[in-house]
């Protein structure tokens, strides 16, 4: 994977750790689970490029 989707899915990553930490303090356990939702999703990709980075 190129830098490009590797700072994609940084930028993905942080933005559901915002979501997760603003849902916390408001109380709103939508938004925080969405939070993690993204974090979750974020790291799947992660994996996925790793795996692509040492089989290439």
């Amino acid at each position: 994977m190129g830098f490009i989707d590797k700072a994609k899915n940084a930028a993905e990553d942080a933005v559901g750790k915002a979501k997760e930490v603003v849902g916390d303090v408001t109380g709103n356990d939508d938004l925080k689970a969405e939070g993690k939702k993204d974090q979750g999703v974020s790291g799947a990709k992660k994996v996925g490029e790793n795996i692509k980075d040492k089989l290439s």
